[in-house]
C-alpha cells in the first residue's frame, strides 16, 4: 500500500496555489519549520522531501530565487532562508521516475541560481555604505555559500558545473577580503570533498582559478586572504601532480618560487607557506617526477594486465573446450585401458579354462586308450606318450633358446650387415666377377629349391601316412566289439596293409585253434603264451580267405 502524503505538505501546496504571487515566498518559508521538526536522517524526512518534490514546491522555490530580490517580500532574509530550504530538500531526495530531469536540469539550475545570488550580494555588499548593512549582507552571503556547499556536498557531480561557471570566477576575482576569503574557503571545502573534478574542467578555467589564487597570495596585503590563498594553492598542488608540474614548469608561473621566497608569511600560515615553497623546489620536483613516472608505469602495467586478462577471457571458452576435450580423451583412454585389461583378464581366464578342459579331455582320452589298449601294451603306450611330451618340451625350449640367442646376437648382426654394406660400397667389383658371383648364387638357389621340393614331397607322404594311421586307430577305437558288430561295422576292422592283415589273421587263427583244442591239451599252458601256427596253414588261409584292403578275384 502506497504511504499517504503528509497533510502539512498538502495544505502548504494548496495555499501556494491559491495565494497571489507576492505572498508565495513567505508561504514557502513554512517548509523550514516542517523540515526542522522532522528527525534528521529518518524515513519520515525522506518521505517529506519526496512529497515536496512531487507537489513542485522545490520548483516554486527555484522560481522565487530567480526573481528580482527587490520584489520579494522580506528581501534577502527570505531569499537566504529559501536557499537553505532548497539545498536541504535536494540533498537526500530520491526523485524516482523523474530522476533524469532532477539531475540534469533542476540541480544545475539551482547551483547556478545560488552563484547568481552570490554575485548580487557581492555587488550590494561593495555598494553598501553603512557598516551594519555590510555585516548583514555578509551574513546573507555566508548563508548562500553554505547552502551551495551543502548542495554540492550532497551531489558531487555539480562541482564541475560550479567551477566552470562564469559567476563563480567573478566571485573569486573580487578584491574584497571578506568575500574573497569566503569564496576560497568554499572552494577549499569543495576540493576536500572531491578534488578529481578540478582536472575535468577546461584548461582556460583552471588557469584562471590558479592565476587568481596566486594573485591574492602575492599581491594582497591582508594576511587572512593570503593565508586562505596559500592553503588553497597547497591543497591543489598536493592533490594533483599535474597542477604542481604546471606551477613548476609553465612559462606563466616562471619565477613563482623566487617570488614566494621574497614574501614574509604571517605566523598563522607560515607552516603551509613553507610546505608550498618546498613543493616547488627542484628536489621535490624530481621526486614528483619520479613518482609520476612510477604512477605512469603502474598505469601502463594496469592497462597491459587488463588487456592480457581480457584476452585470456576471450580465449577462455576455447580453453575450456580444449580442457574438456583433453579430459574426455584422457578418460576415454583410461576406460579403454580398463576395458582392455578386463578383456585380457577374461581371455586369460578363458584360456585357463580351455587348458583345464583340454587337460581333462586329454586325461579322458588317455583313460579310454588305456581301456582299449592290451594290458601288455600299456607300458609301451605310456613310454610313447612320454617321448612325445619330451619332444614337445624340447622343441619349445630350443625355440626359446634360439630366439634368445637371436636377440642377443641381433646387434652383432646389425653391425655385420652394416660392415658388409660399407664394404660393398667401398669395394668395386668387376663385371666378370659380378656375373660369376650371380651365376653361382643362381645355381645354389636352384639346388636349394630342388632339394626343398623333394623334402616337401617326402614330408607330404609322411604326413599322409601318419594321417592314415591316425584314422585307422581312431576307427578301431570307436568301433564296437566283434560280438556286437552288425551290418557293415566289421568293415571298420579292414586294413589296407598286408602285414597288418597277416598279423591280425595269425592272431585270429591262433585264438580259434586254442579255443577248439581239447581241454587236456591246455594243461600246463599259461595265459599269454603264444601258439605256433604252421606257415602252410597260414598261407592256405590267406589264399582262401579275404584279405582286408584287397578286392576279391
Amino acid at each position: 500500500m502506497k504511504p499517504s502524503t503528509d497533510p502539512r505538505i498538502l495544505s502548504l501546496a494548496a495555499e501556494v496555489a491559491k495565494s497571489p504571487e507576492q505572498n508565495v515566498p513567505v508561504i514557502l518559508l513554512k517548509l523550514k519549520e516542517i523540515i526542522n521538526n522532522t528527525p534528521l536522517g529518518s524515513s519520515e524526512l525522506k518521505k517529506i522531501k519526496q512529497d515536496i518534490y512531487c507537489y513542485d514546491l522545490i520548483r516554486y522555490c527555484l522560481l522565487v530565487l530567480s526573481q528580482d530580490c527587490s520584489r520579494i517580500q522580506g528581501g534577502w532574509t527570505t531569499i537566504s532562508q529559501l536557499t537553505q530550504i532548497l539545498s536541504h530538500c535536494c540533498v537526500g531526495l530520491e526523485p524516482g521516475e523523474d530522476a533524469e530531469e532532477f539531475y540534469n536540469e533542476l540541480l544545475p539550475s539551482a547551483a547556478e541560481n545560488f552563484l547568481i545570488l552570490g554575485r548580487q550580494l557581492q555587488t550590494c555588499f561593495i555598494n553598501a555604505a553603512k557598516g551594519e548593512e555590510k555585516d548583514e549582507l555578509l551574513h546573507f552571503f555566508h548563508i548562500v555559500t553554505d547552502s551551495l556547499f551543502w548542495l554540492v556536498g550532497g551531489h558531487v557531480q555539480l562541482i564541475q558545473n560550479v567551477l566552470q561557471s562564469d559567476h563563480f570566477l567573478h566571485l573569486l576575482q573580487t578584491d574584497n577580503v571578506q568575500i574573497g576569503s569566503t569564496v576560497m574557503n568554499m572552494v577549499q571545502n569543495i576540493l576536500q570533498i572531491n578534488s578529481g573534478d578540478l582536472l575535468r574542467i577546461e584548461a582556460k578555467t583552471l588557469h584562471s582559478i590558479l592565476d587568481e589564487v596566486i594573485f591574492k597570495l602575492l599581491s594582497t596585503p591582508s594576511p587572512v586572504l593570503r593565508s586562505t590563498a596559500t592553503k588553497l594553492l597547497l591543497l591543489m598542488a598536493e592533490s594533483h601532480q599535474e597542477i604542481l608540474i604546471l606551477l613548476r614548469l609553465s612559462a606563466c608561473y616562471k619565477g613563482l618560487r623566487s617570488l614566494l621566497n621574497k614574501q614574509k608569511p604571517g605566523t598563522e600560515f607560515r607552516h603551509e607557506f613553507r610546505q608550498l615553497i618546498s613543493l616547488l623546489s627542484p628536489k621535490v620536483y624530481q621526486e614528483v617526477e619520479e613518482q609520476k613516472l612510477h604512477q605512469a608505469a603502474c598505469l601502463i602495467q594496469a592497462y597491459w594486465k587488463g588487456f592480457q586478462t581480457r584476452k585470456r577471457l576471450k580465449k577462455l571458452p576455447s580453453a575450456v573446450i580444449t580442457l574438456q576435450r583433453n579430459f574426455r580423451s584422457k578418460r576415454a583412454k583410461i576406460l579403454l585401458k580398463l576395458k582392455r585389461q578386463k578383456e585380457e583378464e577374461d581371455n586369460r581366464l578363458q584360456l585357463q579354462l580351455e587348458k583345464q578342459r583340454a587337460m581333462r579331455l586329454s586325461r579322458e582320452v588317455r583313460l579310454n586308450m588305456l581301456e582299449i589298449v592290451h594290458p601288455g601294451q600299456v607300458e609301451k603306450h605310456n613310454r610313447e606318450i612320454e617321448e612325445k611330451s619330451a619332444l614337445i618340451i624340447q622343441k619349445h625350449w630350443r625355440g626359446y633358446r634360439e630366439r634368445k640367442n637371436f636377440h642377443q646376437q641381433k646387434p652383432s648382426l646389425v653391425e655385420y650387415k652394416a660392415a658388409v654394406t660399407l664394404q660393398r660400397a667401398s669395394s668395386q667389383m668387376s663385371d666378370v666377377a659380378s656375373r660369376e658371383l650371380h651365376s653361382q648364387a643362381q645355381e645354389r638357389l636352384q639346388h636349394y629349391f630342388m632339394g626343398r621340393a623333394l623334402e616337401d614331397r617326402a614330408q607330404q607322404h609322411r604326413d599322409a601316412l601318419k594321417a592314415q594311421i591316425s584314422t585307422n586307430i581312431e576307427q578301431l577305437m570307436k568301433a564296437p566289439s566283434l560280438k556286437e558288430a552288425e551290418g557293415k561295422e566289421p568293415e571298420l576292422f579292414l586294413s589296407r596293409s598286408r602285414p597288418v592283415a597277416a598279423k591280425a589273421k595269425q592272431a585270429h587263427l591262433t585264438t580259434l585253434k586254442h579255443i577248439q583244442a581239447p581241454w587236456w591239451k591246455k594243461l600246463g599252458e599259461e595265459a599269454g603264451d603264444e601258439i605256433d601256427v604252421p606257415k602252410d596253414e597260414l598261407s592256405i588261409e590267406l589264399g582262401t580267405l579275404f584279405i582286408g584292403g584287397t578286392k576279391p578275384p
